[in-house]
């Protein structure tokens, strides 16, 4: 007699698609789901079996819930967060950071150019519309937050879950200005046309479906931030040492009256 095949529990189902989507990168870390009333009328089952599902993936450590509701875990804060409070004592953190990114952006790039859906190229293609936008108005601010989301867009179009997951933390703490402040390179006279150019002909190459020039666009453009970005460090370490000479006639005696 053949054995009978047990049917899957409603509630495994639910948390099988939820933890795809996390996976996925369709839902973000720290990203609140709607309540269980109106999240188990959108999926079409019923509150208990929803509970249960997402009793499971909180168990799994995926999601978190409390007073405000449940939400995607932010589970790679765990390693972001004391990571970030080293990086901000290294020299050297910003070098590795942007040495780390043209190795893994070359790659998501010429990835994208290939493996980009109908939505993803769309979503590329609009995301270069507001760059130019946010340039032509001026808007450096803006310019600096457009810019963060055209990589996040590349990420999620190389259809690789490691890159997709391991730079959007890096993303994360690039917004706190962990690694450097992403407003001063637009805020540096003459760099800001530059930049665009850069950007629209990585976005370009991304929507033409051509990798090589995609990864090529890349690099350049890595390889530029990264050695302005020098630039900068540099003069600012030229300031501090300068404005330290100043200073030292409220230390040495009679340096006042020019003497020493």
């Amino acid at each position: 007699m053949a054995e009978k095949v047990k049917p899957v529990p409603l509630a495994d189902i639910i948390a099988e698609r939820i933890q795809t989507m996390i996976l996925e990168g369709a839902l973000r870390p720290g990203e609140k789901l709607l309540g269980e009333r109106e999240l188990a009328e959108r999926l079409g089952v019923s509150r208990p079996s929803l509970h249960q599902a997402l009793a499971q993936l909180e168990e799994r450590g995926l999601l978190v819930s409390g007073k405000s509701g449940t939400s995607v875990a932010r589970f790679l804060d765990r390693l972001a967060d004391p990571l970030a409070e080293l990086f901000v004592t290294e020299p050297r953190a910003t070098a590795d950071y942007i040495e780390f990114r043209r190795t893994v952006e070359v790659a998501a790039a010429g990835y994208a150019a290939i493996r980009a859906t109908q939505p993803e190229r769309e979503a590329i293609a609009d995301c270069l519309r507001r760059i130019q936008a946010a340039h032509d108005a001026g808007e450096s601010a803006l310019e600096a937050d457009v810019d963060a989301e055209l990589h996040g867009l590349i990420y999620e179009a190389s259809h690789n879950l490691m890159v997709l997951h391991i730079m959007r933390v890096l993303g994360d703490l690039l917004r706190k200005n962990v690694f450097y402040n992403r407003e001063t390179l637009y805020l540096r006279a003459g760099l800001r046309d530059l930049l665009l150019a850069q950007h629209l002909r990585i976005g370009e190459a991304v929507l033409s479906g051509d990798a090589n020039e995609a990864g090529e666009a890349m690099r350049a453009h890595m390889d530029f931030t990264g050695s302005t970005l020098e630039d900068i460090q540099r003069e600012e370490a030229r300031l501090a040492t300068a404005m330290r000479r100043i200073d030292r006639k409220y230390l040495v005696a009679g340096a006042e009256d020019g003497q020493g």
